[in-house]
């Protein structure tokens, strides 16, 4: 019984344990296309051509209209014209369905910046599955023009991905 109990206690542990769940800087972006919204239009993103255009923020967010998600929302809208002036794109990513999508961008993203739909492909790709509840964890990527992950940024707690990310942005323009 006790082994038993010990047993179950260990595995419980393991599983309330959040696993390093994101793609180390200096790895290769992994490349994807999907159907965005911006001001509540939708559209079709590719990471490709994104990056053609400069550096990208590829911040991915668990669920549309979250409190943390809201108030991450809010502070990225904020900051856009740092990122632009830096020379950098961004673009939230969750497991919402576009037409979520649609009126988050023009609520909480304030017309700003696109959100995109992140498939179960995308979210395994860049390593941000959040157990197997079909959402992401709250990672924040900054990519190079290059492809190459130059910063990663996961927390939980939306604070501190708006300033890291967009520090890691300036510090390409050097």
């Amino acid at each position: 019984m006790k082994h038993t109990i010990l047993l179950a206690a260990t595995a419980l542990a393991f599983a309330a344990t959040p696993a390093a769940a994101e793609l180390p800087a200096g790895e290769k972006a992994p490349a994807f296309a999907t159907r965005a919204a911006l001001a509540g239009k939708e559209f079709g993103f590719t990471l490709s051509a994104a990056l053609a255009k400069g550096p990208v923020v590829l911040y991915f967010y668990p669920k549309a209209f979250t409190q943390g998600c809201t108030l991450e929302a809010n502070a990225f809208a904020e900051a856009i014209p740092q990122f632009k002036a830096a020379g950098a794109s961004v673009i939230g990513m969750s497991g919402d369905d576009i037409e979520t999508l649609k009126r988050f961008s023009r609520e909480e993203c304030r017309d700003a910046f696109p959100v995109g739909v992140a498939s179960p492909k995308v979210i395994a790709a860049y390593d941000v599955a959040m157990g197997g509840s079909g959402l992401s964890n709250r990672t924040s990527y900054v990519i190079a023009r290059d492809g190459k992950i130059v910063a990663v940024h996961s927390n939980a707690d939306y604070r501190g991905h708006v300033e890291k990310t967009l520090a890691a942005v300036r510090a390409l323009e050097k």
